[in-house]
């Protein structure tokens, strides 16, 4: 049987290996070294940084077959024992292995070294992306140490079984199983595959067995299957109900090996119509958007972090969330089965792709690991081939290798569906929207471009221009800092008043349309991005429903909790907004309770709440000095009061705190440095084949010595801006379709007029 040997203790890390003198410290994984300066501004550490320790291994241990696991090193992670060479992995969120047995020695010291460097590199994903690429063994490393008859743990880091669902019904469920077995030996063996399938009540319900002839020093595929009737059936967050399959490897009266996974048998499908549909019934995804960091840990969290996480995704009311935009830790996706979550799990194929490597081998090697390491997971329904990859700009390799990542991942698992999410340029008719079986849109209307109201002319429009596609929101949200607040909430103020009325208006327009099979809000959680500087918080995207701590809920949340959760509450919003110095104010509740009532001095008030579990109480009085507040709901189901209160203290001048920084416009302004522009007319844009333009890309048009000096003159020096890497492939012209009131009509001309004297 395997032994597992955990190795989380006692580390020394160097940060710094080429410079003198050299600094060491004793550290315990999770780790990683941009703790504290991963999320605060332009600048974190990006390198080669250095983990050791000792290993010790026992004579009869060396006996057997010993791999090392690592679960998540980011982003390219090299090993050494005792001096050798052992391997490299590179990628930054999969688990992967390295055999160790033969340069191990018994009774002594081993040395190991771990080599792990978070810089980019071109053949390695993310190229770039709008988060921060924490460094460090963050993730468990462990040592499994098996029999030489095993399941085979080199297979991308697959756990050695594979489950298919390949015919589920309410009547009877029909899986398929593919076992990779490894005989270490240099002589034949015989072993029994043993598949036993058991109900929460430990009952045998399947099984399923073969025998097996094993070559020497090989591994050998087997396939089985077994049916499993009157299924109960894997219903969501109604009954995420759990079998247990039990895999073993029986040899010579010994069982040799065993695995041990969940199992939760379900069917699915999206009509392009009605939208989702889970076990043959329609089941609407109200979805958020994780990303795994948190503040003062980055990526290197604990299960009770990952536990905390599921726990406020639960109380929001979700029942979908999208992983992204890489592969999670293994215990999150057990939670997911457990609570009954939906997920959309992904690969880092992220806004740029690489300009050398042009067959996207990484992308694939990391699609292949998601998937073999993830199929036994019930509450992953879609694998997601690529996000806003169409930000490095148009090229066919890139289109190209979409294309073939959906085919591997068909491939690889013909029993899930594919999506991707596209950047919110793509047109309606673009082939991207054709290529996965169904398709999400990243829009931010209301925030990047536009107004809040545009998302329903927009989503009605797409259903006439592509009929036929499956479509979801895979992202939408704005700014929300908790700091600051505005009675008169405006885009690009940061408020946490603007917070909540653009998810109030985006959530209505969604749920008046069925037909999207998903909604995902960006994001659960706010989480470092170092490229970031938003409403003066240098290194973070705020736009989470919590705060990067977890400490603090804001008022959007409690909106969403109103539509989607059965747990009765009520919340009073705004209450970090305390000194007011109008003489009135408006109060609003979120609830899902049936009835409120307003207890505020002696002013009483009640009123029933509509289906946009949204109460105001208009012109309540502000008297100088503190005013409290009580609210109390009630439901007509029950005798149960539920309350909330609050404080406001009423001042003679309004508190400048409470105001953000002067918006800069939209963020496609904030990539530039514009010119004040002559008072002149604007003429028709021409664009010759031989000359330069608008339509060029940006990153060509900075290559260009010539058109350059003009780019300088009109948008200033882009090349500096930390964005540019996401920029330099779209063109002007894309980008004043994102924001006319950035690029006016004189501004286009001019540029494009002098973009034209150059030739090409």
């Amino acid at each position: 049987m395997r032994k597992i040997k955990d190795l989380n203790r006692n580390w020394t890390f160097i940060q710094h290996p080429e410079k003198a003198p050299v600094y060491e410290e004793e550290v315990h994984l999770p780790h990683t070294w941009n703790v504290i300066d991963g999320a605060n501004g332009f600048d974190y550490y990006r390198g080669e940084c250095r983990y050791s320790r000792k290993l010790h291994v026992t004579e009869l241990e060396l006996k057997k077959e010993i791999f090392i696991e690592f679960q998540g090193a980011n982003s390219i992670t090299q090993v050494y024992v005792n001096g050798t060479f052992i391997g490299q992995h590179k990628g930054g969120y999969s688990t992967f292995r390295f055999q160790i047995t033969d340069v191990l020695k018994a009774g002594q010291e081993n040395e190991l070294l771990v080599l792990v460097d978070n810089k980019v590199y071109e053949d390695v994903y993310p190229q770039m992306a709008d988060f921060s690429f924490f460094g460090g063994l963050y993730r468990n490393v462990q040592l499994i140490i098996t029999d030489q008859i095993h399941f085979d743990l080199l297979d991308f880091g697959a756990p050695g079984i594979s489950l298919f669902q390949q015919d589920v019904s309410d009547d009877k469920a029909l899986v398929d199983v593919k076992a990779k077995i490894v005989n270490a030996w240099n002589e034949d063996k015989k072993a029994r595959l043993w598949i036993e399938v058991l109900d929460q009540e430990d009952n045998m319900v399947a099984y399923t067995t073969k025998e097996v002839d094993l070559a020497p020093e090989s591994m050998t595929e087997v396939d089985t299957s077994f049916e499993v009737l009157n299924p109960h059936l894997w219903q969501g967050k109604v009954d995420p109900y759990l079998y247990k399959v039990k895999a073993s490897l029986q040899s010579y009266n010994e069982v040799k090996d065993e695995v041990v996974q969940t199992m939760g048998l379900r069917y699915f499908h999206v009509d392009v119509n009605e939208g989702f549909y889970l076990n043959g019934k329609p089941y609407r995804l109200y979805g958020v958007s994780r990303h795994q960091d948190r503040m003062d840990k980055g990526w290197a969290i604990s299960r009770d972090d990952h536990k905390q996480d599921m726990e406020l995704i639960e109380e929001v009311g979700a029942n979908s969330i999208r992983l992204a935009h890489y592969q999670h830790d293994q215990y999150f996706y057990d939670l997911c089965d457990q609570k009954g979550m939906v997920v959309w799990a992904e690969i880092p194929f992220i806004s740029v792709m690489s300009k050398t490597e042009l067959t996207g081998e990484n992308a694939k090697q990391q699609m292949r690991e998601l998937i073999r390491q993830n199929l036994h997971h019930a509450s992953i329904c879609f694998w997601g081939v690529q996000n806003e990859i169409q930000i490095g700009g148009e090229r066919k390799e890139v289109r190209q290798v979409v294309r073939e990542l959906n085919a591997l991942t068909k491939e690889e698992d013909p029993t899930r569906l594919t999506t991707m999410a596209n950047v919110m340029m793509v047109k309606d008719t673009d082939e991207y929207n054709t290529m996965t079986d169904v398709v999400g849109y990243n829009k931010y209307y209301g925030w990047y471009q536009g107004k809040t109201e545009d998302f329903a002319k927009w989503l009605d429009e797409f259903r006439v221009n592509a009929p036929d596609v499956k479509l979801c929101i895979s992202e939408y949200g704005a700014e929300g800092i908790i700091e600051y607040h505005n009675d008169d909430p405006q885009v690009k103020d940061y408020s946490e008043e603007y917070h909540t009325l653009f998810h109030e208006t985006v959530w209505k327009i969604f749920k008046e349309r069925p037909f999207l099979w998903a909604t995902y809000v960006w994001n659960m959680f706010d989480f470092g991005a170092n490229i970031r500087d938003e409403g003066g918080v240098q290194g973070r995207n705020n736009k989470g429903l919590i705060t990067y701590d977890r400490r603090i809920k804001k008022d959007a949340f409690y909106m969403y909790k109103a539509q989607w959760s059965d747990e009765k509450f009520v919340h009073i919003t705004s209450k970090r907004y305390v000194e007011r110095h109008k003489e009135t104010m408006d109060i609003k509740i979120y609830t899902n309770c049936d009835e409120v009532e307003l207890i505020y001095g002696k002013h009483i008030e009640k009123a029933l709440v509509g289906e946009n579990r949204t109460v105001i109480f208009r012109n309540l009085p502000v008297q100088s000095g503190m005013n409290k507040m009580l609210v109390r709901g009630k439901t007509d189901e029950d005798d149960e009061v539920y309350t909330d209160q609050a404080i406001f203290i009423g001042v003679s001048q309004a508190n400048p705190s409470y105001t953000g920084p002067e918006a800069k416009g939209s963020v496609v302004a904030n990539w530039f440095t514009l010119p004040d522009m002559e008072d002149t007319q604007a003429g028709k844009l021409e664009f010759p084949e031989d000359r330069y333009s608008i339509k060029d890309a940006i990153g060509e048009l900075i290559d260009n010595p010539e058109t350059k000096v003009i780019m300088h003159r009109y948008l200033g020096k882009v090349e500096e801006q930390p964005m540019f890497g996401m920029m330099e492939g779209m063109n002007i012209e894309l980008l004043a379709d994102m924001d006319s009131e950035t690029f006016s009509e004189i501004l286009l001309f001019q540029l494009n007029s002098n973009l034209n004297k150059v030739k090409k």
